[in-house]
């Protein structure tokens, strides 16, 4: 956990091998003081348990709660908005029209265009026979968002322009799971480089070692 003697104020309701990840990512580079409810997926459907419905009624991880404020934050792109406003504005939009936008941009394609083709393709790799003719008709949608991702990051270091920042947080987790399931490889060198970059990064360690297990790392 971040030092410095800050009051703990955030608690990160944290399920393994989750979206969660990216939040003790940022918190750690933020320097944000937090602790770490933890919650195991069920080891045959990978469902979250049925606790989680008492922090928040979806029962989905991540969900912080903030003693501070006292709010309770779910969605991992509006707790990633709340956590860079309550550090200043670090990591966040550039402040400059374009790159303002492309951060905007980034931040919502993560989990709005981009892992929808990954989870279908996760959910269609377990129903027998239908569910390979519907793969087939899956990786080719996948495999035209990583050759757009890789275009994009041919062009700049990281997602929203110079900097590391918010939008790269979010793209962490799908481009994970794109590398671990969906035939994203040495193919495409400008994400494989980003992911290298993101994983060597101190913040990124700390926050496994905090976290614990997690496979897409």
């Amino acid at each position: 956990m971040p030092a410095g003697g800050r009051i703990i104020s955030i608690t990160v309701h944290h399920l393994n091998n989750s979206r969660s990840q990216r939040i003790l990512w940022l918190l750690e580079e933020l320097g944000l003081p937090y602790t770490i409810t933890r919650y195991q997926r069920d080891s045959k459907t990978m469902l979250a348990p049925a606790s989680l419905k008492k922090v928040h009624a979806l029962g989905k991880s991540p969900v912080i709660v903030d003693e501070e404020t006292g709010l309770t934050v779910a969605e991992t792109a509006v707790i990633v908005n709340y956590l860079i406003a309550k550090a200043g504005g670090r990591m966040g939009a550039p402040g400059e029209a374009a790159a303002d936008l492309r951060y905007q941009y980034w931040m919502h394609y993560a989990e709005g265009s981009l892992m929808p083709p990954l989870v279908l393709k996760l959910v269609m790799g377990r129903v027998p026979v239908m569910g390979r003719f519907a793969m087939k008709k899956v990786q080719p949608m996948i495999d035209n968002h990583l050759d757009f991702v890789e275009g994009e990051l041919a062009a700049r270091q990281w997602f929203s322009g110079d900097d590391i920042g918010g939008a790269d947080v979010m793209m962490s987790f799908p481009l994970e799971a794109a590398r671990s399931r969906a035939g994203l490889n040495s193919s495409r060198p400008a994400t494989m480089a980003w992911l290298k970059r993101i994983h060597a990064r101190p913040a990124y360690q700390a926050a496994l070692a905090q976290g614990g297990p997690y496979a897409y790392a």
